[in-house]
């Protein structure tokens, strides 16, 4: 570093010297050595590109020191100054929030820099107030103005403005904008697209598009970043339409074009809309026209393509910025890490994973996604491999989705006892858990009939100041109800009020269902009123749970009333709906109203499923119907569903007992060519067969065992 400085060092050459060193560090070492030079002194223009690049770095606490030395060298050393040099200070100071500082320096730039505060001074301290929202203080100082002989120009109205946008006082703001018009102190683009910015950012598109015709009207073309802010607007909307229509008019302007920034935002919002297509459209334009496609393009393609599934486009978009050098960052690699997650693409997934790591390009959330990956496919030892990686990694570690993918994992696997370790850890490491990681213990605890643990899981999520939420919630009345402790989860219902966590639909369809199958229809209905009376409204899955509950109690009249209720709601029976009244109606013999029913299915766009067909042709087979029966059986095959084992139960039992067996012994033979496997409930329809008719019983189970294993 010595040999930089030549023996007869002057300001100019070490100004030279400082401009053509990138590093700020480094700069400022430069800079410390040539304080030392004996005969030598800094000059305003090397104070002033040191103290410049201090105040555009980003904010440090550490580089503040540098600033207040700088200053105490100016005034020590008497060096007459411009106020570019005091502006860089307040600039330094106001960037790391050290306003009170910077009044100072504004109050002492006479005594320090050896000049006063001009307007573009007042007008720094004024931005400074606004941005670090004193604005009171703004407000006051902006007052002063005048006093202190200053007369305000474009850019002090233009930070007024700011301010106003601030407050939300819009109109205020407009009311600027005119009365500037009429005091032949003309507006410019930046205090338009101010008003417009906060306009857009509040949702309100219809004034900020009228500012942008006012513009015109005026005379005042309004540049491109006006035209990106309607355009971002609009999207926040969620109204690529409007977005549309105002790139229409960018592009068909004569005076500015679309720039990066345009297409960014184009190609981003209609990501954010599910307009994929439209967004290659313009990633393709974008190329075409020879505009630079940066990081920001690229990731936020992929991470749209990634979560619409269309991982092959996203893979192009991928190579092509390699193709074109743009290097991934950890988000892109992550969002297409998610993306072959998603649609299962394991292989491709180690190999990106791979990859990430010869980069150096992973963090935190790229372990979550690939942990949930491993976790979801049974990966439980590829999985634990990974956790530990982290353990050993120094740049991050894991954080309480780590743990809580961690926990859900072990818990979904059978791994209880590993997941209740890691629970421990993260209490002990991170504190406060969020309530999936409960949840999911609750689940897995549930799942193994350890409902007492369960509950206390659940007290000891907010011992450790985890805040209970419906899911939590859910979880556990979920697991009571599945072990019949039904007056338990209705208690815990009542608690959750106390635990300031509202029920929600889930939680009343879970445990009207459950109260449904115990035939507790009472407190079901009592679920529903109270429902209704805290705002929720019940939807296809309590009506079917309600529905489904009658039928198992035989209870089919008043099954059929809710299911006219449904109707006279306006909501439209569901494929499920459809199946558990069909099925209820044939178990009390109502063959001909399921009939109906299935039928009518039409009338509602609902396509009867394979179960809707085996419940209806169990039904004729039950009334001896085998005709009717066969007919249902011709509609599946028309309907290009394909028949399951049950279905040739259901068949060959109704054929048997209609003495059928000639038909049913065809039926067989088709199974068996279609590679369907007889299950243990098809063995006992063919032995009965047997007992009941012998002979040709015995032909019928010949095929199945071979003729000389039949006596």
């Amino acid at each position: 570093m010595a040999a930089q400085l030549p023996k007869n060092l002057t300001s100019k050459c070490l100004l030279k010297l400082l401009k053509s060193e990138k590093n700020l560090n480094s700069a400022l070492s430069l800079f410390d050595l040539a304080s030392q030079c004996p005969g030598y002194a800094h000059d305003a223009a090397v104070y002033h590109h040191i103290l410049r690049r201090l105040s555009l770095s980003k904010p440090n606490a550490g580089l503040l020191p540098r600033v207040s030395g700088i200053v105490e060298m100016i005034r020590i050393q008497k060096c007459p100054c411009s106020e570019d040099v005091a502006l860089s200070v307040i600039k330094a100071y106001a960037r790391n929030s050290l306003v009170d500082k910077a009044v100072e320096i504004f109050q002492k730039m006479g005594e320090i820099f050896r000049c006063g505060p001009r307007i573009r001074s007042f007008n720094t301290l004024l931005n400074a107030f606004v941005v670090l929202n004193q604005l009171s203080k703004a407000e006051l100082f902006f007052r002063s103005f005048k006093s202190m002989g200053v007369s305000p120009n474009l850019e002090t109205y233009n930070i007024l403005i700011k301010m106003a946008c601030q407050k939300r006082q819009f109109d205020k703001a407009r009311e600027l904008l005119n009365w500037m018009w009429g005091y032949d102190l003309a507006p410019d683009v930046y205090g338009y697209g101010t008003v417009m910015d906060g306009l857009a950012k509040i949702g309100d598109m219809k004034t900020a598009l009228e500012l942008l015709d006012e513009m015109s009207e005026r005379g005042l073309s309004p540049d491109v970043t006006c035209y990106n802010i309607l355009i971002n607007g609009f999207f926040k909307k969620g109204d690529s339409a409007g977005a549309n229509d105002i790139w229409e008019r960018l592009e068909s302007g004569s005076t500015v074009y679309p720039n990066t920034v345009s297409y960014n935002t184009m190609i981003s919002g209609l990501c954010k809309c599910g307009e994929f297509a439209e967004a290659i459209e313009f990633w393709d334009r974008m190329r075409n026209n020879e505009r630079k496609m940066d990081l920001f393009t690229c990731s936020s393609l992929i991470h749209g393509l990634c979560v619409s599934g269309n991982v092959d486009a996203a893979e192009r978009v991928f190579a092509k910025m390699n193709e074109k050098k743009v290097i991934p960052d950890v988000v892109t690699y992550n969002s297409l890490l998610n993306g072959y997650c998603r649609v299962g693409k394991i292989k491709s997934v180690f190999s990106l994973w791979e990859l990430m790591g010869r980069k150096g390009c992973r963090n935190v959330v790229s372990f979550n996604i690939f942990l949930r990956l491993l976790f979801e496919n049974g990966m439980v030892d590829d999985a634990t491999s990974v956790a530990k990686l982290l353990k050993e990694k120094n740049e991050f570690s894991a954080d309480s989705t780590t743990f809580a993918t961690l926990i859900h994992g072990f818990c979904q696997n059978g791994y209880l006892n590993k997941a209740l370790l890691v629970l421990q850890e993260a209490e002990d490491k991170v504190g406060t858990l969020d309530a999936f990681a409960y949840s999911a213990m609750i689940s897995g605890l549930c799942r193994e009939g350890r409902l007492d643990e369960a509950v206390k899981m659940l007290e000891r999520s907010i011992k450790c100041g985890s805040k209970p939420n419906p899911p939590l919630c859910n979880a556990l009345i979920s697991g009571l109800i599945q072990a019949s402790r039904l007056k338990d989860a209705l208690h815990l219902l009542k608690k959750m009020e106390s635990m300031n966590c509202s029920p929600n639909l889930i939680t009343y369809n879970t445990l009207i269902d459950g109260l449904c199958k115990a035939e507790w229809f009472a407190e079901a209905y009592g679920l529903v009123k109270e429902m209704l009376e805290k705002g929720w409204k019940p939807d296809m899955v309590t009506y079917s749970s309600l529905i489904k509950g009658l039928c198992q109690g035989n209870n089919v009249d008043s099954a059929l009333n809710l299911w006219n209720q449904v109707i006279s709601n306006g909501l439209t029976p569901d494929v499920t709906m459809h199946n558990i009244l069909i099925h209820g109606l044939c178990a009390v013999g109502k063959i001909k109203n399921s009939a109906e029913l299935y039928l009518n299915m039409s009338r509602w766009n609902c396509v009867a499923n394979l179960v809707t067909h085996n419940t209806l042709m169990e039904g004729f087979y039950k009334a001896r119907d085998s005709k009717n029966a066969l007919v249902i059986w011709a509609r599946i095959l028309r309907a290009q569903l394909q028949p399951d084992i049950i279905s040739y139960n259901i068949t060959l039992k109704g054929l048997c007992s209609c003495n059928r067996m000639t038909i049913a012994s065809s039926f067989l033979d088709d199974a068996l060519s279609k590679n369907i496997t007889p299950t243990v409930i098809t063995w006992n329809i063919l032995v009965r067969a047997v007992v009941l008719d012998r002979t040709s019983g015995r032909s019928y189970l010949s095929k199945c065992f071979g003729s000389n294993d039949v006596q």
